[in-house]
């Protein structure tokens, strides 16, 4: 005898049943949730209460809003030759970021940011822009400086720091005016110091702070501050392959910047001492095997004479090589681009200890420095 629960599972109208039945759960599950796309009540969500500022960001926000005001964008433009008519005109041809250095209208900049340019435009913080006469450059230390003839009260000077008591893991902060349309900020940590670069003029600039605080192109000559808004140094270079920021800045010290300025100002040129001598070319000394500075004239009446220093001379008809300076005050000298800037580290009239060597034998000597253009 067969079960009426098997024979109804058997029927076919069971098995049209049970499909549908099936499918009216799946259409529930599947479409029945489906909401709608627009909603004509919908209101606002309601605004999460935020609370205070972290205190590094109120100490980021308080550095952007005090020292934004002495940051400058600068355009220049050059002469050029139109190859069909021969006629001149100036065209744009960079930009860069300054800053304020005095309420007598001097700005400070790169000296590649203004390189070659037969005008110089200035745009303070109040979107005023103003013709810029260059006062005083230094090529060799990537440092410029222009003159703008504007009110004193517009003015606001930044605060200058020092960078001999910079240390690594310190925060960087960068300000530039890339575009002249608003300012820029970026931070970072001072990630290495007495880095080394090159000039335009291709001499080696010492004792480069280098930061992860990214800096564009167009930044600069914008000022590297520290966490209390004080300038330590001139943003000057980026290293990366594609032209953009790559975590790797380079700024030149607020320490040589302090030295250079002053110069530029009073003499419009950079006053270096020196202590009046003519060296041998390096490649000399590598093909001798020779590390340190040949010396192969000692000028008249200079402070190197007076200290005794020799030059090259001929002695019984063979040349002899002239005194090798080894070190200044006790610090290993390799080549003259290397004795240019330790001497740079001190000022005109200071005496120092230079370590010679003669004929083989060391000595040692004072020299007292004088100015060398």
């Amino acid at each position: 005898m067969v079960n009426r629960w098997q024979y109804q599972a058997r029927s076919p109208l069971f098995w049209i049943l049970a499909t549908l039945a099936f499918a009216f759960v799946v259409w529930c599950t599947t479409f029945r949730a489906e909401r709608p796309l627009h909603d004509p009540d919908s209101p606002p969500r309601p605004v999460t209460a935020r609370g205070d500022l972290a205190a590094d960001e109120k100490n980021a926000i308080e550095i952007f809003q005090s020292v934004s005001p002495s940051v400058v964008f600068i355009t220049t433009l050059e002469l050029r030759r139109d190859l069909f008519s021969l006629d001149i005109s100036e065209m744009p041809s960079g930009t860069g970021s300054g800053f304020v250095w005095d309420t007598e209208g001097r700005i400070v900049t790169n000296y590649h940011v203004i390189q070659g340019a037969s005008r110089v435009a200035v745009t303070l913080f109040d979107h005023s822009t103003w013709k810029a006469a260059v006062v005083g450059v230094a090529p060799e230390k990537d440092l410029a400086v222009l003159q703008v003839q504007t009110p004193s009260e517009v003015l606001k000077p930044i605060p200058v720091g020092e960078s001999r008591d910079l240390l690594v893991g310190q925060r960087a902060y960068a300000i530039g005016n890339p575009f002249g349309l608003d300012y820029t900020m970026t931070s970072g940590i001072v990630s290495a110091l007495d880095r080394e670069i090159k000039s335009v003029t291709g001499r080696t600039i010492q004792g480069v702070i280098q930061t992860d605080a990214a800096i564009n192109p167009g930044n600069s000559g914008g000022p590297l501050l520290d966490s209390a808004g004080r300038l330590i140094g001139v943003n000057t270079a980026i290293y990366s392959p594609s032209g953009a920021s790559a975590g790797i800045g380079f700024a030149v010290p607020a320490d040589v910047v302090n030295r250079v300025v002053p110069d530029l100002i009073r003499h419009g040129r950079l006053i270096r001492p020196g202590i009046g001598i003519t060296v041998a070319n390096e490649r000399i000394a590598q093909r001798l095997g020779i590390e340190g500075v040949i010396v192969i004239t000692v000028l008249p009446g200079g402070p190197a004479e007076a200290a005794g220093i020799q030059g090259a001379r001929i002695q019984a008809g063979e040349v002899l090589l002239g005194d090798i300076i080894k070190t200044v005050n006790g610090v290993p000298v390799l080549n003259f681009d290397d004795l240019k800037n330790k001497l740079d580290q001190y000022r005109v009239g200071d005496e120092i200890e230079l370590g010679i060597e003669r004929d083989g034998k060391p000595l040692s000597v004072r020299i007292r420095l004088e100015a060398t253009g």
